[in-house]
């Protein structure tokens, strides 16, 4: 699993969300399995986007389209982004409620 992960600063959160959901770069159409979008606690004007691919080819070609898409948006709905993309090496999910002093 590869991932291209995205941050960058907002200026308004409900606009960005609005543009990201009218999804202009086909996200499912280039490979994307699976997303994941992050905010700061203390920070509600900066988002983290977490786009998941089996490969590096799809996560390349998507971060092209975005790099393009980006240039007519910077400054007016998104600050500059920083983007990289990352092989998932190891992943493991806990569930229930386990751990100590927990009967």
């Amino acid at each position: 699993m590869h991932v291209l992960q995205i941050e960058h600063p907002v200026r308004q959160y409900e606009a960005w969300k609005q543009a990201f959901d009218a999804d202009p770069v086909g996200r499912e159409a280039a490979g994307v399995r699976r997303y994941r979008i992050e905010r700061p606690i203390d920070d509600p004007a900066y988002v983290m986007i977490d786009l998941e691919f089996d490969d590096t080819g799809h996560a390349e070609a998507m971060l092209a389209s975005l790099r393009e898409l980006w240039g007519s948006v910077q400054g007016t709905l998104i600050g500059d982004p920083r983007v990289r993309i990352v092989e998932l090496v190891e992943s493991r999910e806990y569930c229930g409620q386990s751990g100590p002093g927990v009967g």
